[in-house]
């Protein structure tokens, strides 16, 4: 396993898109290195572009991955770091913000999705609280549950909390 100080660090903006019924929007997929039934639950987000802002990005990809352009950005709520690996089969070192916005809702769009994403995207949907505490599937990042209520009470930390990603021996 590559050391983790010597991979390329990929600051990524994920997004806890909520619309007017303070649903979420979460998207099911694999990873690039893993089988059909490994999926997972996680928010809208990617990678920023060189040069591209935190706010810029997270808008973008919202808008790529959703279709949703009128869009309300919150503050950044939660910061996660962890090696993962990209669907070129890179490995990188995640640096996720993720960052609270409102939407009006509505059926989203897959029209701007990349080539990958349809194909390790295997579903994108609403999710009402209660729902999710009701699912055994896995939902990401670590600690979703845990640390949702108070994103939904709008309850933010002064600071970003930092979810801590447990470490694989």
């Amino acid at each position: 396993m590559s050391d983790l100080a010597s991979l390329r660090h990929r600051p990524t903006a994920r997004v806890l898109l909520f619309d007017a019924q303070d649903r979420i929007l979460l998207m099911k997929g694999r990873l690039p290195n893993r089988p059909q039934g490994s999926s997972a639950w996680f928010t809208v987000g990617g990678g920023l572009e060189p040069g591209e802002s935190l706010e810029a990005g997270a808008l973008r990809e919202i808008a790529e991955e959703t279709g949703f352009t009128e869009v309300e950005l919150g503050p950044v709520v939660w910061l996660r770091e962890g090696a993962g690996v990209l669907a070129s089969g890179e490995r990188v070192l995640f640096r996720e913000t993720y960052v609270v916005a409102r939407c009006a809702g509505g059926e989203a769009s897959r029209a701007g999705w990349e080539a990958h994403e349809v194909d390790l995207v295997d579903d994108l949907r609403w999710w009402a609280f209660e729902d999710l505490l009701r699912t055994e599937e896995r939902i990401y990042p670590e600690r979703f549950l845990e640390l949702l209520p108070d994103v939904l009470a709008g309850r933010y930390p002064a600071e970003p909390l930092v979810i801590t990603v447990p470490r694989v021996p």
